[in-house]
């Protein structure tokens, strides 16, 4: 789905045109839940919730992806753990970054 994005001037609030022509608000939060940089797990939050709404909310069914999301988060949160005791900022790599640690490690460790 593609979408146009503007800012609300003096405002946290974000708003996403769809092709639709329908407006949606979207805080601040959100979209650093949405920004790659910011969120190691973005594929794996977006895997385990298009397997919910294929299956009618089956948590059962879903499991598999709710352990591959756990499992990156606790593996990127140890990264930044690592990162903060060594003093490297910022504490979460960036993408770009974390494409390095992946190619490095030379499969998905989770």
């Amino acid at each position: 789905m593609k979408c146009e994005e503007t800012h609300a001037p003096n405002s946290n609030w974000l708003y996403v045109m769809l092709l639709s022509k329908k407006t949606v608000r979207m805080p601040l939060v959100t979209r650093r839940l949405r920004d790659p940089d910011i969120n190691p797990c973005l594929s794996e939050s977006d895997a385990s919730t298009r397997c919910l709404d294929e299956n009618n909310y089956d948590k059962e069914r879903c499991s598999t992806y709710f352990l591959k999301y756990k499992n990156c988060r606790r593996f990127w949160n140890s990264v930044m753990m690592q990162r903060r005791q060594n003093g490297v900022k910022p504490c979460m790599p960036t993408a770009a970054e974390r494409d390095e640690i992946l190619r490095a490690v030379g499969k998905m460790p989770y």
